[in-house]
């Protein structure tokens, strides 16, 4: 497994509990996607983050509320047990060999690798290792999009989890057309009112966002705001 730049910060874990994101204020997406496909949650909670990134989740919804009444953020995903990364990162893989009109059964060993090389720019490598964690299983991370005042979804141009150039936030920032340019605008809304509340955009992933793990860390040293001697993570795999 190659690791990914961020995963070179150092963790120092306070232990800070999960706990269950308030759902009833915000919008969420029903059933739970990955539950649906069976990944393996046990007696966990796709639904759990960190408390004090849960705190500014509801930041980033009063926010939002300001600007935008009666428009929410929608949760798609947050907590992310390591077997599930497993299990998604497969599935993934699957639905990819078959989008490019192969067998997944039948996969050579460099099919497989390319396949996950493409998989892994999207998806983080499920390692078990503590001071590798995928950003979802540090309870740090949160997959959103916004709904209106109707609960309509804001069209941000691609779905979540496409793993296409599409996904990458900055995408339509030269759209040639008004729809183009409406993608672009809701993407950096969605933006704007995350990192008002204190959360980082994944730089692959317009819908992802985290807020103390290593990929928050890496991306306040990259932007300047942070010095690397300063670069320690909050939170490693959840406890």
């Amino acid at each position: 497994m190659v690791l990914k730049p961020y995963q070179q910060i150092r963790i120092e874990d306070p232990h800070e509990p999960l706990v269950p994101i308030p759902l009833e204020l915000f919008a969420v997406v029903v059933p739970h996607p990955y539950e649906q496909l069976g990944a393996p949650y046990g007696d966990k909670s796709p639904y759990w983050l960190r408390k004090t990134v849960c705190d500014r989740l509801l930041m980033a919804q009063k926010q939002l509320q300001t600007h935008h009444p009666g428009w929410k953020i929608q949760i798609f995903d947050a907590y992310r047990p390591i077997a599930v990364q497993e299990f998604m990162v497969e599935y993934s893989l699957i639905q990819l060999a078959q989008h490019q009109g192969l067998d997944p059964e039948t996969l050579t060993k460099e099919q497989r690798q390319t396949l996950l090389e493409e998989v892994y720019q999207f998806w983080a490598a499920p390692s078990p290792d503590p001071a590798t964690p995928p950003p979802h299983s540090t309870g740090a991370a949160v997959d959103v999009t916004l709904v209106d005042e109707m609960g309509t979804p804001i069209d941000m141009g691609s779905p979540i989890d496409e793993i296409s150039p599409r996904s990458f936030p900055d995408y339509y920032a030269q759209g040639k057309t008004a729809q183009e340019q409406g993608y672009h605008k809701h993407r950096q809304l969605l933006d704007r009112i995350m990192e008002f509340a204190g959360f980082k955009r994944h730089p692959r992933e317009w819908w992802h966002f985290s807020h103390g793990d290593q990929l928050w860390v890496w991306l306040k040293v990259l932007e300047g705001s942070w010095h690397q001697s300063e670069a320690i993570a909050h939170y490693g795999k959840a406890p």
